[in-house]
């Protein structure tokens, strides 16, 4: 009950800095919180990635190991979200070679232009007909979903971080190791084959 009381009142007290000090020290406690602190968005962005609930738990437990076993040599003057995303990401990749298989959900899709400003895909400009008005609403997410699988891997990978976990391009660039404008121009160019992609599909299947 303690201990409980001690996480809920110093969950958003401490920075990643000082609990990793702690932990250090022997602190078991200190770890909880890092694992409650980022136990959200690490499994949003791995279930995913993997679309896959008792796997993405699975890979969520290894991300959390590596980070504790790895502790000692890391430098602890930064927050380790970039970090632990990049590992996240990395083990899912992994995962991912080993099964064959890939497979992304998405409730919708919403397009940003380079400077962050959301909108969604009805909302970009463009003189030639909309996905949504060449395919019916019901099949549109499945063609999404064929349509992100097809992206280039390093594409693929900034519009999961950008969607799944909500990271901001600069905390894309840490964890694709990239600098912030390549994160950028990699998701704008992604933007532009999405539409190529569903339109192309809606357009196939109206013939």
């Amino acid at each position: 009950m303690q201990t409980q009381e001690f996480i809920k009142n110093t969950s958003q007290e401490f920075s990643d800095a000082v609990l990793a000090q702690m932990i250090l020290d022997g602190d078991e406690r200190a770890f909880e919180l890092l694992v409650r602190r980022y136990h959200t968005p690490l499994f949003n962005f791995i279930c995913r990635f993997l679309s896959d609930y008792d796997l993405a738990c699975d890979v969520l437990q290894q991300v959390f190991l590596r980070f504790y076993t790895s502790l000692p040599k890391l430098a602890t003057g930064e927050p380790f979200k970039s970090w632990l995303f990049q590992v996240a990401r990395n083990c899912c990749v992994d995962e991912l070679r080993r099964r064959h298989r890939y497979a992304i959900h998405f409730s919708q899709l919403e397009i940003e232009n380079c400077d962050g400003e959301v909108s969604v895909l009805s909302d970009i400009p463009d003189p030639g007909p909309l996905p949504e008005e060449l395919i019916e609403r019901h099949d549109l997410q499945l063609h999404l979903h064929q349509a992100i699988e097809s992206l280039p891997p390093k594409f693929r990978s900034v519009v999961i971080l950008r969607y799944a976990s909500q990271l901001s391009f600069s905390e894309i660039g840490k964890v694709l190791c990239m600098p912030e404008a390549t994160a950028k121009t990699y998701f704008h160019r992604a933007k532009v084959l999405l539409r190529k992609i569903l339109i192309a599909q809606a357009q196939t299947i109206s013939m």
